[in-house]
């Protein structure tokens, strides 16, 4: 009876990756498409939210198109935008069904996580209310921006979950072969690799809202004295006195100073993350290396193709999800060196032998001619 509930819960645990796994690739695939979405300019496709031009879905018939025009005389029909908002809408509402899933799931035994899914729950719908901010507030580039960090967030924490629930249906611990205090210096290095990774996305999502994507079009940083058109007021995050952001409402210097703080970025992403590399390379965490090392060349192979060749639709969509490997191949080697110390704990403790009970064969002597014999190794209670 006990291996049969343990064999189920093993299956129900099984189940339960699954879903957070799917879960996981859904929000990579909200954010390829919220992307997509905002290089073809399809962001404000439907003028409303949620529906679409005061209808559920994307108006179809010309009576329907008659009724939206007349309802939003501003904002022509455009098909094919009102479809990639309404795709992308219906993606995202598809990923929080998933996540509320998984609440349910994760709550219906006591040893599962509960605290991170409920927490991924408070941020889906914290990202639909900057999705509805998106609309009603026309674009304002601080709340495109915190809207692709909150779909970044999403996925770094199911990539954390997913982590989890691997190892504990693998119920294996990873091997260890480093020294303690090598691991500590590259901890603190993945940490701030880490956060250098988020504020390089953070300053990629401030440059595409901005629409300052193509203002520099030769490498390494900017073919303008972009040293004395730099203007500070660039990054100030609330822009009022506009009625709509579509299209950039900064002037060309400050879009200047936004792309050539974002290309300087890269390259100090590009240092920070070749020294983690080497030095997890150098520790035996060559695995993590490699995948950091793969996805940095594509991140950096895609920005430079985008500079040559004036923001290609599919090269720039490419370039969101290269963001988002990088800051998931990074996360993924944070998480596995902090829990390296509970690992050794664990099987130091497990390594140490078993003591056995060694019975030995009875010590017979002789004491001359009587023949008695003496017998050690066998003890009763009466003879102590």
């Amino acid at each position: 009876m006990l291996s049969m509930a343990s064999s189920q819960h093993r299956q129900a645990d099984r189940r339960f990756t699954w879903l957070v796994g799917l879960t996981l690739l859904l929000s990579v695939a909200v954010i390829a498409l919220g992307a997509y979405t905002r290089l073809t300019e399809a962001g404000l496709g439907c003028p409303d939210w949620p529906g679409c031009y005061g209808f559920m879905t994307v108006p179809k018939t010309d009576a329907q198109h008659a009724l939206a025009q007349q309802a939003f005389p501003e904002h022509p029909v455009e098909i094919h935008k009102a479809w990639n908002e309404m795709l992308h809408r219906y993606m995202a509402g598809s990923l929080g069904l998933l996540i509320v899933a998984m609440n349910v799931v994760a709550r219906r035994r006591v040893d599962r996580p509960r605290r991170l899914p409920l927490v991924l729950l408070g941020i889906v719908v914290f990202q639909a209310m900057l999705g509805m901010w998106t609309v009603t507030m026309s674009l304002k580039p601080v709340i495109v921006m915190g809207h692709l960090l909150g779909g970044f967030t999403t996925a770094s924490l199911l990539l954390v979950l997913w982590l989890r629930m691997l190892m504990r249906q693998r119920a294996r611990l990873p091997a260890v072969q480093s020294p303690a205090h090598q691991r500590l210096s590259v901890r603190r290095l993945a940490v701030a690799g880490l956060i250098v990774v988020a504020v390089q996305i953070a300053l990629g999502g401030w440059t595409a809202a901005n629409y300052a994507a193509v203002v520099c079009t030769q490498l390494p940083v900017c073919e303008v004295d972009w040293v004395s058109k730099f203007d500070i007021r660039a990054f100030e995050p609330w822009q009022p006195g506009f009625q709509t952001y579509q299209y950039g409402v900064l002037n060309f210097d400050q879009r200047v100073s936004i792309h050539a703080a974002h290309r300087i970025g890269a390259m100090l992403t590009t240092l920070v993350l070749l020294l983690l590399s080497w030095r997890l390379w150098h520790i035996g965490w060559r695995r993590h290396a490699v995948v950091i090392v793969v996805c940095l060349s594509g991140q950096i192979a895609l920005g430079v193709t985008n500079v040559l060749a004036s923001l290609p639709l599919p090269v720039a969509v490419g370039h969101n999800l290269g963001g988002l490997s990088l800051l998931l191949s990074v996360l993924a080697a944070n998480w596995a060196l902090f829990r390296v110390p509970a690992a050794v704990s664990v099987s130091r403790s497990a390594r140490i032998p078993r003591v056995k009970t060694v019975r030995h064969a009875p010590l017979q002597l002789q004491t001359g001619s009587q023949g008695r014999q003496t017998h050690f190794g066998r003890m009763t209670p009466k003879s102590g």
